[in-house]
């Protein structure tokens, strides 16, 4: 048996066959998940709050912004260190993460002592102590990926494998005892038990490699360089989060109740879809990182990965043409969200135009290119702008052309499947640019700064 899984893993590469392995630990996990989204969450979150659940988590990323930017810059370095192997150096820049996290998160939670109250209110949840709660999770989530990058940048996919497997119990277990006490708190107190779990876990993993004594990183040079990337990904984070938070809070105050709930549920279904995803797109970066480096050309592994994504959520997609409407009526307050059924297939291409730009920019990212940012923060910054002055017309008909607010009124422009619309025409010119990008360019050199070999120390 142990021959037979040496040659098929011989046979498929390395890319393939850690894919493969990350794919069937995390998909066993995501059973799990998907009980959370598709049961207990709708059985313990009355209906009429369920459509909250999305913009409250994309308001509290908004605040823990700053920490995800440090993740997303870290990334990259932890990946020079990395292949360096200098882990006394890695081991300080894990600590100023710590630093980082706590500076931000006294300063998000000032923030939303003003903001927060307001922003309930118009996404129609009284609960108030939800905040710091969505806050501290929120932020956890943040810097999770520090450490679980360090893990991916190092090849260790069979830990990231087990830590998936254990992660996903311990979050079903805290809901499972939380959220019938209050179910949204319960909900984000469960959401931030599996990053609580995965630091502590990435920190065992690492033992060895941070057991070195620390070295001092931020030398004038690391400083410049690390202030660059930071303000890069903070323009590029801010533009993505902002056309986020204001997608889904559009969808909860614009449309009823009802329909805000029925696209939860059509989001919960269409996220099967990105199984397969989520495992390339992590495996994904340091082969594309090699590569680059290498200075050979990751266009051939992205259409590869691509093809692989679209193929697997067309398999998805596809029963739910048929069955969409009974399953839905299985669960619990079915009769609400079965009427909904045509949203799930919808949903699911949406979701896998997002995965073709993340799998192009995950590479562009692993080189330290950033050439798309220059057409993509563009479009993620006019998208609200958009979406704000069409679906909020009745605040500007006394300015507005009466024809042009005739038109909006006839059409039912705040109907869930104008929404749709208008998602999926922002997710399609993202997924053209990156193709357009990729046919465009020729393979290039790795960009970014590298750290100095061990040799040279």
């Amino acid at each position: 048996m142990k021959q037979l899984l040496e040659r098929l893993h011989k046979r498929m590469g390395d890319f393939w066959w850690y894919s493969l392995m990350l794919f069937c630990a995390c998909r066993t996990a995501d059973l799990l998940n998907a009980f959370v989204g598709l049961w207990l969450v709708p059985k313990y979150v009355d209906p009429q709050e369920l459509g909250a659940v999305t913009p409250l988590a994309n308001f509290a990323g908004f605040l823990a912004l700053p920490v995800a930017v440090f993740a997303n810059t870290f990334r990259n370095e932890v990946s020079n260190l990395s292949i360096g192997r200098e882990f006394g150096r890695l081991k300080t820049l894990m600590r100023s993460v710590f630093v980082a996290a706590a500076v931000f998160l006294f300063v998000a939670i000032v923030v939303a002592r003003f903001t927060l109250p307001v922003f309930l209110s118009r996404i129609r949840i009284v609960e108030g102590t939800l905040g710091i709660i969505i806050l501290v999770t929120s932020f956890v989530t943040a810097v999770a990926p520090v450490f679980t990058n360090t893990i991916q940048a190092l090849g260790k996919f069979k830990a990231n494998a087990v830590m998936n497997l254990a992660g996903a119990p311990l979050r079903l277990l805290t809901m499972l005892v939380a959220m019938p006490f209050r179910p949204l708190a319960g909900y984000f107190v469960g959401q931030g038990a599996s990053p609580v779990f995965n630091v502590a876990a990435s920190v065992f993993c690492l033992r060895k490699e941070l057991s070195v004594p620390a070295v001092p990183y931020w030398t004038r040079d690391a400083v410049r360089k690390f202030s660059k990337l930071f303000a890069i990904f903070l323009v590029s984070g801010t533009a993505a989060a902002v056309a986020a938070l204001v997608e889904s809070t559009v969808l909860r105050q614009r449309l009823p109740d009802f329909d805000s709930a029925g696209y939860y549920m059509a989001t919960r279904f269409s996220d099967i879809s990105s199984f397969l995803y989520n495992t390339l797109v992590f495996t994904l970066f340091p082969f594309t990182a090699t590569l680059a480096t290498k200075g050979e050309d990751v266009r051939p592994l992205i259409l590869k990965a691509s093809a692989a994504t679209v193929g697997f959520s067309m398999l998805v997609a596809l029963p739910f043409f048929f069955l969409g409407k009974p399953i839905l009526t299985f669960l619990p307050h079915g009769e609400h969200y079965s009427a909904y059924w045509w949203a799930i297939p919808w949903q699911i291409g949406i979701s896998t135009l997002g995965a073709l730009v993340g799998l192009y920019v995950t590479a562009e990212l692993s080189a330290n290119r950033f050439g798309f940012m220059k057409w993509m923060v563009p479009v993620d910054l006019a998208y609200p702008v958009i979406l704000l002055a069409v679906t909020g017309y009745g605040y500007f008909a006394r300015v507005l052309p009466v024809p042009w607010v005739a038109f909006l009124e006839t059409h039912n422009i705040r109907s869930l499947d104008t929404m749709l619309c208008w998602i999926t025409a922002v997710n399609a010119i993202k997924a053209f640019g990156c193709f357009v990008a990729m046919a465009l360019a020729s393979p290039r050199p790795f960009t970014g700064g590298k750290t100095r070999p061990a040799s040279a120390k």
